[in-house]
């Protein structure tokens, strides 16, 4: 079975199963059509996986083969015991990921790319995949690099792909889950309830909760914010200039970035009051 069979396949039985999951034990009431935004996240989805199979059709995987095949790269320097290398690279990539999403918020160009994932008005299994094309590109370059830099090893690149693709689709999850079990589950694994808060309007709450995978990064660097300042029943999801249903079409997300007015969103008001919206 080829690397992208065994990634269809896992995305498949997540995405199903936490949609079931939405269907049967919701944590809020969604406030749109989520037929609409299905067809909008899910069109940008296809769009990207698309774009990606195009202009990267080796993927960071092919560059891993190409690293190994080649020495490049401390890992293929340093000779590890084979688990050593595919858990520390796995938790290095995992770092990369939360800098680069603490990136995308502190650099305003960045952050108008980022704002198409950020201007989901509710909270679904979709929204852990709705990024734009161009922010995609990026992700992705930056990947593709740090595999080539380290020699990443391929199965290190196919477990954090796959786990990363699984992660996104969890933590963004509209799922209920028991507080006892959030609270000890967020310990090794970011939860919907922690990532939940990332897409608040609020700036402070924002620019908090970068992670995917991990939560360790978020405690690590100061960005861990433990719960919304209204409950997750009382928050208001997405970004302050775009709060109709008609500004968040598919055509005006992918022009977005280049039209679309980006907030006070920017790192430097991550010390504001948590009440300020906006």
């Amino acid at each position: 079975m080829s690397e992208v069979q065994i990634r269809i396949i896992c995305f498949v039985i997540v995405i199903s199963v936490i949609a079931a999951w939405e269907i049967i034990a919701p944590r809020r009431r969604l406030t749109v059509s989520k037929p609409g935004r299905w067809f909008t996240n899910l069109t940008i989805i296809f769009l990207n996986s698309i774009l990606l199979k195009i202009l990267f059709p080796m993927a960071a995987a092919g560059v891993a083969v190409a690293a190994q095949k080649h020495g490049w790269g401390l890992f293929n320097i340093l000779q590890l015991p084979n688990w050593l290398s595919v858990f520390t690279a796995v938790l290095l990539l995992d770092l990369i990921i939360y800098l680069q999403h603490v990136m995308v918020h502190a650099v305003p160009l960045l952050w108008r790319l980022h704002m198409v994932h950020h201007a989901d008005l509710d909270y679904d299994v979709t929204t852990g995949l709705r990024f734009h094309p161009l922010e995609i590109l990026l992700s992705m370059g930056i990947k593709m690099a740090i595999v080539a830099a380290f020699g990443v090893p391929v199965l290190a690149v196919l477990i954090f792909e796959i786990t990363l693709n699984g992660t996104a689709m969890f933590n963004h999850g509209n799922i209920y889950l028991p507080q006892r079990l959030d609270r000890y589950l967020r310990l090794l694994v970011v939860t919907p309830d922690m990532h939940r808060v990332h897409h608040s309007v609020i700036i402070r709450e924002t620019n908090s909760n970068f992670g995917f995978n991990f939560p360790w990064w978020d405690r690590l660097f100061g960005t861990y914010r433990n719960q919304p300042v209204a409950g997750h029943e009382g928050m208001t999801i997405g970004i302050t200039p775009y709060r109709t249903a008609r500004q968040v079409t598919l055509l005006r997300l992918l022009l977005l970035p280049f039209v679309g007015e980006p907030g006070r969103y920017s790192l430097k008001y991550i010390g504001q009051d948590p009440e300020k919206i906006g």
